[in-house]
């Protein structure tokens, strides 16, 4: 059973959806306005959002880079009328998972919302504990160890290892890395990464200049390796 969140400001929508949903056997949540769906979402911390964009109060693009800029993860599914390129991209590009527009089949939202839902145990199984020879990493505490001796990792640290545990020993991009832990507002370069994925190593690997766990992509980025 997920918790998912419904921000919605039309009230049959609002309620079919929560009919459907609570069916499927998920713990739902709504909310009529954007306001007070930002102040349900901060409380809550769903494990997923379906957000109207057109609202009162506060606009769902505005409300998913709020989420966004005070650092919620949460997989947000945009629901709207408006089927526009530029208002699904401007919606992917605030933070949005997905975009789906109105209207909608039932077995479409359902699929969706199931590919979302796998997204977010993926980023569940990354909070387990990592270990790198004699190194043990708490990713949900922000802690290294080794042995007792702890190691002090910064918080972009902890975010890019995070971020490539999460792509199960698929490359990860310089871009991604740029995006998803320094955003792109802070003018960050791909040499930022670069600096960063060095400091990570100096402090994980045995031999940084011969790495066995993060491992150099050329041309893409970076991969974890961890067998």
């Amino acid at each position: 059973m997920s918790r998912i969140l419904i921000i919605e400001d039309e009230a049959p929508m609002r309620l079919a959806l929560t009919d459907l949903l609570s069916a499927e056997g998920h713990r739902v949540f709504t909310a009529a306005n954007g306001e007070s769906g930002l102040k349900r979402a901060l409380d809550e911390k769903p494990d997923l959002i379906l957000l109207d964009v057109m609202m009162p109060k506060l606009d769902g693009f505005s409300l998913c880079g709020e989420l966004r800029r005070l650092g919620h993860a949460m997989p947000v599914l945009m629901l709207t009328a408006k089927g526009q390129i530029d208002d699904r991209v401007n919606g992917l590009d605030v933070g949005a998972d997905d975009y789906l527009v109105k209207p909608f089949s039932t077995e479409e939202l359902l699929a969706r919302l199931r590919a979302l839902l796998r997204r977010v145990q993926r980023h569940n199984k990354a909070s387990m504990k990592l270990c790198f020879g004699d190194l043990e990493i708490d990713l949900a505490r922000q802690t290294a160890l080794r042995g007792e001796q702890v190691i002090h990792l910064t918080a972009k640290e902890f975010a890019m290892l995070r971020l490539l545990a999460e792509a199960e020993g698929e490359p990860v991009t310089r871009e991604k890395f740029l995006d998803a832990v320094w955003g792109y507002t802070t003018f960050p370069t791909t040499r930022t990464v670069d600096n960063h994925i060095a400091s990570l190593r100096a402090k994980i690997e045995v031999n940084p200049d011969a790495p066995r766990w993060i491992k150099t992509v050329h041309g893409v980025g970076y991969r974890l390796e961890i067998n």
